[in-house]
């Protein structure tokens, strides 16, 4: 990147392009896609995932437990991609990415744990 970010203009970046690849990758994106950098975390919460059936279906115990793992799935074989996008953006590796998915909320959570405090890096 020709000029440094500030942590804002990263943290919408990051919602940007995290709405970018749910659009292209799974046909759909979120309602609010929020980004914060918090010292080596970059943390993204994804508000209005689930599509109407989806929502229907976490109504019972069994429905609830399918959403989840199709949806962990989905995202699981499209973790290199989101590494890839995070990395370019944050100009920093990843150590591990962690993600869960609230049926009952329609919010997903998924943390970047990078290898270096990314969040000093943008203060300095």
């Amino acid at each position: 990147m020709d000029k440094a970010l500030s942590k804002g203009e990263m943290e919408n970046l990051i919602s940007r392009a995290l709405t970018q690849w749910e659009k292209e990758y799974l046909g759909r994106g979120s309602v609010l896609v929020k980004t914060d950098i918090v010292r080596n975390m970059i943390i993204v919460l994804l508000k209005g995932i689930l599509t109407p059936a989806e929502q229907n279906l976490a109504k019972t115990q069994d429905g609830l437990l399918s959403i989840k793992k199709i949806r962990a799935d989905l995202v699981e074989s499209g973790t290199d991609q989101l590494k890839e996008i995070v990395e370019g953006i944050a100009q920093e590796r990843i150590s591990s990415f962690h993600t869960d998915i609230s049926t009952r909320t329609g919010e997903r959570i998924m943390v970047f744990m990078m290898e270096d405090n990314v969040e000093k890096k943008l203060q300095g």
